[in-house]
């Protein structure tokens, strides 16, 4: 039997960002479920739930100090229950998002494990004495600056390979591991549909000898945690691997490996970046590169023993129309183009909350308007170096977390009808045209080609099963791609530029599918519009 998030699409919600239920600026749980119609409407099969467990939010919920507690700004754990059930009844699974790397320092654990060396949840943490009074090692944070932090009461160094407040969890422990899928447990006995889980391939890190991701032990423990928790049970799981190939995303994806049903892969999100350098160091996306890399995690993966998840965005990615479409004169159609060649791919296609409607970056004019931790911290180091500020302002405009994050636009009414009071974060200037109640109100809107793919995938298996074939001999701005199954074979054809391009196929039409601009009778010399996407079956 397929299993069911094989055939799913699963849709993330930011619950900051998402519905405010009480007028406090934030969203929260009983936001959540007031839009859960909604979400049905458009289809989806299960919400993957970015944390809402208790937190200080130094990094929006992503350091947890309880996580068998929810967060007070989101509501309450009946609120939580409250979801789970309700959502079900509108047939949707919810995900949790699973962060297990490291925790906050305002964690008991770590509150404990500060107090000194022979305290129990000590060895809950990675510590290290000092190397000729300095940090051991010349590691860095993904927020800037040291992974090292000195410890006062300790006399010693912490790991932390995000924020100074997010202390990274010693997976060495045996112990440790346990607490870990003993609140596993606790969550699959609420009735959640699985984990996404957070930079998952760093839990086998070594830093004494400098290796952060897939280390020896990554894929050991990833299989004691699903013996020890969701092996055997209907569930969903995903990893976020921003370091994995085809071959190691075929390790954490064989069923008979037993660890998880699929990764993130982040290949195409350093294309439009310098090489060797920073995401912050911008270049322009080589359209030939990015088919490739698409292409490769559809060929180089045999999906007979292993499978894929297909995203454009999520709350760490800018909005892929802003940066690799057109927001402007071509919004529409290069957002339909970017959904129809994902959700025909091979693997589980995930959208981002606001995707379905087309939602833009939010550019800023000073830094005093960014909220996002990893922006702050890297303007205010790269500043100190002698950066110009306009151009590290232009940066986080580009790839800054904040663009994915502003609330999402319900409406026309103020503040997008998100929230009745002060907005966490600013609302986009361009929700009074684009929102959800106006794509609803447009048959020929976004919103209804993510619906009518989503249909897609749920009625025909070869969406699901079919076999990816590339169209060679398409110059690099056109990707041209079959499926194939039991006799049966649909084209994709994609522009992915805004210039007119030409495509040409001796194929005959049967039936058109799915377009962003109109219907084709024959494949021969074609002029494609500007980010002109279709999809045909052919005889």
């Amino acid at each position: 039997m397929t299993p069911w998030w094989k055939e799913a699409v699963i849709y993330q919600v930011y619950p900051k960002s998402f519905q405010d239920s009480n007028g406090d600026g934030i969203g929260d749980l009983k936001g959540i479920t007031s839009r859960l119609a909604y979400l049905e409407k458009l289809g989806i099969d299960a919400i993957w739930l970015s944390p809402v467990y208790q937190s200080p939010q130094i990094d929006n919920g992503y350091d947890i100090s309880d996580y068998e507690a929810i967060d007070p700004q989101y509501g309450t754990m009946e609120d939580m229950d409250e979801l789970i059930k309700e959502a079900k009844k509108h047939h949707i699974k919810i995900v949790m998002d699973l962060v297990v790397n490291h925790t906050s320092d305002q964690h008991r654990w770590f509150i404990e494990a500060r107090k000194n060396k022979d305290n129990s949840y000590h060895d809950y943490y990675v510590w290290s004495d000092p190397v000729n009074g300095h940090e051991p090692n010349d590691m860095k944070s993904a927020f800037s600056g040291s992974a090292w932090k000195f410890d006062e009461k300790t006399g010693q160094y912490y790991l932390h390979l995000f924020a100074d407040q997010q202390p990274d969890l010693n997976w060495k422990n045996p112990e440790l591991r346990q607490k870990i899928y003993d609140m596993m447990n606790y969550w699959i006995d609420k009735g959640i549909g699985g984990f996404r889980m957070d930079v998952i391939e760093l839990i086998g890190k070594e830093p004494e000898k400098g290796i952060r991701e897939n280390g020896p032990m990554l894929h050991p423990y990833l299989q004691e945690m699903n013996k020890k928790t969701f092996g055997g049970k209907n569930l969903m799981t995903v990893g976020e691997t921003w370091n994995a190939t085809p071959k190691i995303a075929e390790e954490y994806s064989d069923p008979d490996r037993h660890e998880l049903s699929m990764v993130f892969q982040f290949e195409n999100q350093t294309l439009d970046q310098q090489p060797g350098k920073e995401k912050w160091d911008l270049r322009p996306l080589d359209l030939g590169k990015l088919k490739n890399v698409l292409v490769k995690w559809q060929t180089e993966i045999d999906f007979e023993h292993a499978w894929n998840s297909l995203f454009w965005e999520n709350h760490d990615i800018p909005r892929v129309i802003s940066r690799w479409g057109n927001d402007k004169e071509y919004r529409v159609q290069s957002a339909k183009m970017f959904a129809i060649i994902l959700h025909l791919m091979h693997g589980t296609p995930y959208i981002y909350n606001g995707e379905e409607i087309g939602m833009t970056n939010c550019p800023v004019k000073d830094i005093s308007e960014v909220e996002d931790i990893e922006s702050i911290n890297m303007y205010n180091e790269r500043l100190a170096k002698g950066y110009d500020k306009e151009d590290l302002l232009h940066s986080i405009n580009v790839k800054g977390r904040d663009n994915a994050r502003t609330p999402i636009q319900w409406n026309a009414n103020k503040n997008s009808g998100f929230t009745t009071g002060k907005p966490w974060l600013h609302v986009n200037p361009n929700y009074k045209d684009i929102n959800v109640e106006a794509a609803l109100a447009d048959p020929d809107s976004i919103f209804y080609t993510y619906q009518k793919l989503i249909k897609l995938r749920h009625k025909n298996p070869i969406v699901v099963d079919g076999d990816f074939e590339l169209v060679k001999n398409t110059n690099d701005s056109v990707l041209a791609y079959y499926r194939k199954l039991d006799g049966q074979k649909w084209l994709i054809v994609a522009n992915l530029s805004a210039d007119t391009q030409s495509f040409d196929s001796e194929e005959k039409i049967s039936e058109n599918i799915i377009s962003n601009y109109q219907d084709h009778d024959d494949l021969h010399n074609l002029e494609l519009k500007p980010y002109e996407a279709f999809a045909v079956k052919v005889k």
